[in-house]
């Protein structure tokens, strides 16, 4: 059961996140102005408050399916190396390579990057679920690289989709998993 204890820390900032509504959302957001202004705590805050209830519930289905699949992959510490990176990444994504990007608020970047991180984490199981959801979780990347929000996304979670969120969080956390997975084979052969 201690392997669930990240995600439901998550959760539970998220749902507290939510409790306050709009002006939750207000405070907490990735605003790029307010953060110009000085309010840096919307870097972090921005990745776990929603467009609305049916966002958060979305991105906590999505957050326990990630777990499930691949939570096992690494211990408590390896994973918050992998969170606080993949969210230092995005905001840095964002705020270096996409200039328009005004707002951003939801999980689903983080969860590409611990989806991705996952991955990378369990590739050498032999798994072949995990080479197909490698496989299958790159063609969602490229397609949406290509031509914007998958189908029926936008409508689902109330808002835009900010694909470069997904690309951002996927990249990051591939990166973090593998960067920790030779760290610890480093110190394995010494």
């Amino acid at each position: 059961m201690a392997v669930w204890l990240l995600p439901t820390i998550i959760s539970g900032i998220a749902v507290i996140a939510a409790s306050f509504g709009d002006t939750g959302r207000e405070t907490l957001s990735f605003l790029r102005p307010a953060i110009t202004d000085g309010e840096f705590w919307r870097l972090a805050t921005g990745h776990f408050v929603h467009l609305g209830w049916p966002h958060l519930i979305l991105n906590l289905a999505g957050l326990s399916l990630v777990w499930y699949i691949v939570g096992a992959a690494f211990g408590v510490r390896h994973w918050l190396i992998v969170i606080a990176v993949t969210v230092i990444g995005m905001d840095i994504g964002f705020w270096f390579l996409e200039p328009q990007l005004i707002s951003y608020v939801g999980l689903s970047g983080l969860l590409h990057g611990l989806l991705a991180a996952g991955i990378v984490g369990e590739f050498r199981s032999g798994r072949m679920e995990i080479r197909v959801l490698g496989a299958l979780v790159i063609a969602k990347l490229v397609y949406e690289q290509l031509f914007g929000p998958l189908p029926g996304s936008e409508a689902t979670s109330g808002g835009a989709v900010i694909v470069a969120s997904h690309a951002y969080g996927a990249v990051c956390g591939a990166i973090t998993a593998a960067i920790l997975l030779i760290r610890v084979r480093a110190r394995a052969s010494i």
